[in-house]
Parts: structure tokens; C-alpha cells; sequence
């Protein structure tokens, strides 16, 4: 299995030698393999955007003696080795469909590849096998991305972020603001951009829902340090450390526990409503 990330003593300081220093990260540690999808929870201020950023060297590393970010073994302090990382890091902010810019849907998608030194031929190509992708058929190109439904504007902005085939995909809070139909529709292309696109996905998120249904693995995060990095499974078993944190534990793990305080006899590391109702049925027929 190839490392897709390694990050080393990763610390960073905002406001370094101010009366507004504040330390985001400290000493932060983690390794991911490719073909992982790692969720990254944690609450406000507790480092998950400092982090995420520095995977494409949005946020470039500050101590480069002491910290180190790998990105399929590219040295992100190495200042040559960026185009690669940003080619191969793709970064979905919250609310994506605000930096669309551009006029129509076919020029939006189109500027990533011309930032990036793709050949004005390839443009038709890679445009076309994004907006497939995403599911947007072509009588989308000549559209003003400005008048499309808040859910077409977020497939048009991921469009746009994996025009260029990113080995890594990171999504911030790519549900957000999105109703229930918008959001299904997100975390089922999120599955597919992860078995045809991104091979590595690391998806940050304040829904424990949408974690326990999509990730494989968690790492989470408070005051800027690591406080747990395992499969998810297990990091919901820590009930009242996830609950100290001010984050909640899954809805259908909620349920499950109601469930099981009334005397039924169903397993206790349920994650998603689907394991629920497969339990419940299951019980039923004994």
C-alpha cells in the first residue's frame, strides 16, 4: 500500500510574535494510505482547517526544520514541488458554489486545467469527463452557473476541482447548506469520485451521520492536537469522549441505545440507520 500522506511534528502559529498569537496545530503526526476516505472531526477552533490546507500548501509549512508534510512523498517545504501537490491535492471549501466566477458552466470548470498547464486541446476532454462525473450533461456548458439550483451550483464547483483527476480529494463540509435530496446526491457522488477519481478522500465534517455513513476511518482533533485517529467504528464506541468534545454520536447509534435500554437484544456499535434497520429486522425474525 503507497503513503499518500505523511505529515511529521507539524505545528503552526497564527499571528507568530503578536499580542494575537494563537498555536492552531501542535505537533501534529498522521499518515494516510492511499484508498483511505479519513473523516476529521472536531470542534470549532480545533485545528481541522489549519490542517486541511496545508495538504495542498494553501498554509505553507512555518517550521521547516522541525515539520514536515509529504504529499505522495513530494516535500511540501520544497517550493518547486508545489504544482505537483496542487495538482494532485484537490480542495473543496464549505460552501464551494461561492467561488464560481466565471459566466457560463464550461469556462468555470475550464480554469483549473488552464492554471495549470493542460493544453488548450485537452480542455473539451477534461471538461467533458468531469461534468460526467458530477452528473451534468452537456446542456449544462453554456449556462450561467449563477442561475442553477443550489445543488447544480456544488456539482459545477466539483467540477471544477477534479477537471484534473486529483490523486487526493479534500472536502470541507461539502453538505452544507444543501437540502436532503441536494445532500444524498453529494455523498452518493462522493462515493463515486472516490472508486473513479480521487483515490484518497479526507472529508471534514461537523454531521456525525454523514461520517459514520462515508468515512473509514477518524481523526480527531481538539486545541490543534490529535486526540484519537481510528477506524470509525471504534472512535463512536468512546461515546462520552466524542460528547466532551461537543460533538454528537450518531443518530442511529442514539436510537440503538434507547432501543437496547428497553431490553433489545441488538448489537451496540451500530453507525448508520441502514445497520439499524437490518438489526431491527434480524431480531424480529428470530
Amino acid at each position: 500500500m503507497q503513503t499518500a500522506v505523511k505529515i511529521t511534528n507539524l505545528s503552526f502559529t497564527y499571528s507568530k510574535r503578536t499580542p494575537y498569537e494563537k498555536l492552531a496545530l501542535n505537533n501534529i503526526n498522521l499518515e494516510v494510505e492511499e484508498g483511505e476516505i479519513v473523516g476529521i472531526i472536531g470542534e470549532t477552533g480545533s485545528g481541522k482547517s489549519t490542517l486541511i490546507q496545508h495538504l495542498n500548501a494553501l498554509i505553507k509549512v512555518q517550521n521547516k526544520k522541525k515539520s514536515k508534510v509529504e504529499i505522495y512523498g513530494k516535500d511540501a517545504r520544497v517550493k518547486k514541488n508545489l504544482l505537483e501537490i496542487r495538482k494532485t491535492v484537490g480542495m473543496c471549501f464549505q460552501y464551494p458554489e461561492h467561488q464560481l466566477f466565471e459566466d457560463t458552466v464550461e469556462k468555470d470548470i475550464e480554469y483549473g486545467p488552464k492554471n495549470m498547464g493542460y493544453k488548450k486541446t485537452e480542455y473539451p476532454y477534461l471538461v467533458n469527463k468531469a461534468m460526467r462525473l458530477v452528473n451534468l450533461d452537456e446542456s449544462f456548458k453554456s449556462r450561467n452557473p449563477f442561475q442553477i439550483s443550489g445543488g447544480e451550483k456544488r456539482r459545477v464547483a466539483l467540477a471544477g476541482i477534479i477537471v484534473t483527476s486529483p490523486k487526493i480529494l479534500v472536502l470541507d463540509e461539502p453538505m452544507a447548506g444543501l437540502v436532503p435530496i441536494g445532500e444524498n446526491e453529494i455523498k452518493k457522488l462522493i462515493k463515486q469520485l472516490h472508486e473513479e477519481v480521487s483515490q484518497t478522500i479526507f472529508f471534514v465534517s461537523h454531521d456525525m451521520d454523514d461520517i459514520a455513513e462515508i468515512v473509514d476511518r477518524v481523526v480527531v482533533m481538539s486545541k490543534g492536537e490529535i486526540i484519537l485517529d481510528s477506524p470509525v467504528r471504534e472512535a463512536f464506541n468512546d461515546e462520552e469522549m466524542i460528547k466532551g468534545l461537543h460533538l454528537d454520536i450518531p443518530k442511529a447509534r442514539r436510537i440503538a441505545n434507547k432501543l437496547i435500554e428497553r431490553g433489545l437484544d441488538i448489537r451496540k456499535d451500530i453507525l448508520t440507520m441502514k445497520e439499524l434497520e437490518e438489526e431491527i429486522v434480524r431480531v424480529r425474525s428470530v
